[in-house]
């Protein structure tokens, strides 16, 4: 389940960069620009990177034992700029114990 759990967290960071690279800076270099060449060089890269995604997400899901509609979210959540962070956030607060205070030597 850890290791599940560790190739989710990096995949989704991966996809919230690449994807907040594309919008932030390739969609308005396209549009506003006439320069396609981020998007042209970013979006394969994200296109291929969200499938991956995809199936951490699937694998983890099953090993958690989300309900589908969890599991529906949580891989719908890679296609919203920020969104994977939160996602991303959210699920590893669940699964990994918050760290105990530290205990005084009295």
């Amino acid at each position: 389940m850890k290791g599940a759990l560790t190739r989710y967290r990096i995949i989704a960071w991966i996809v919230g960069v690449v994807l907040v690279a594309l919008v932030v800076v390739g969609m308005p270099l396209k549009y506003l620009g006439d320069d396609p060449v981020v998007v042209e060089a970013v979006g394969p890269a994200h296109g291929f990177l969200f499938m991956v995604y995809l199936v951490a997400t699937f694998d983890l899901s099953r090993r958690a034992h989300w309900a589908f509609g969890r599991m529906l979210l949580v891989m719908l959540s890679g296609t919203v700029p920020f969104l994977s962070f939160w996602a991303e956030r959210k699920v590893s607060r669940e699964w990994v114990p918050a760290e105990e205070p530290a205990k005084s030597p009295v």
